[in-house]
């Protein structure tokens, strides 16, 4: 595991910048070793105790915009990104949380949080309860992971674009997830598409 106290050049998804100020947020990657398992069930088992973990201990409980992203009230509160190598069995899964400092138009737990007690939260706090969430998440089946992304999603039922790495855009709802947390999005002319990659906005409607 290592620690970031403030980050320049963060890498998101999509090779999009992530920023932090010194000493305001939870910057870290977490390496896991494995055998059999599907690598990116560790990036729903971080998220979802992140997730977790801002629930317990500022009594927010983020919602996730499919596939990891963390969002209050429809404003990223934090990301990951998963890279791994199948060949060596390892994963890095690296999460940025917004603590106390958010940029323009991105949420806070400090300004989400109405608990007298979140004005003193730091980063580490945060990190020492997730520790303990993804601990409990590791000995879950796949099942019990899958029903808690699932629930956990502000994704499903909403109307959607989502776009491709190779440029196009697949519009429609956005209505389950495979058992492999794949998106299933059934566009206007009715056809269903498997999101494996993608990124995802949520449209308004009218």
């Amino acid at each position: 595991m290592i620690v970031a106290d403030f980050q320049t050049a963060g890498r998101g998804r999509l090779d999009r910048s992530w920023e932090a100020t010194r000493g305001s947020n939870l910057l870290t990657s977490l390496l896991f070793r494995y055998e059999h398992e599907d690598m990116f069930r560790f990036s729903r088992v971080v998220a979802l105790a992140s997730r977790a973990a801002c629930g317990v201990l500022t009594g927010v409980t983020p919602a996730l915009k499919w596939p990891n992203d963390l969002v209050i009230n429809a404003e990223k509160l934090g990301g990951l990104l998963a890279v791994g190598s199948p060949h060596d069995r390892f994963v890095v899964v690296g999460i940025g949380v917004n603590v106390a400092w958010a940029p323009a138009g991105a949420a806070s737990l400090r300004s989400a949080a109405s608990v007298g007690a979140v004005r003193d939260l730091v980063p580490l706090q945060l990190l020492a309860a997730m520790l303990g969430e993804i601990d409990n998440r590791l000995a879950w089946t796949d099942v019990q992971l899958h029903e808690e992304h699932k629930a956990a999603l502000a994704t499903l039922g909403v109307r959607v674009r989502v776009d491709l790495r190779a440029g196009d855009s697949v519009v429609g709802l956005a209505e389950d997830l495979d058992a492999a947390s794949r998106l299933l999005v059934r566009d206007d002319d009715g056809r269903l598409h498997v999101i494996d990659v993608g990124d995802v906005v949520h449209l308004r409607t009218q």
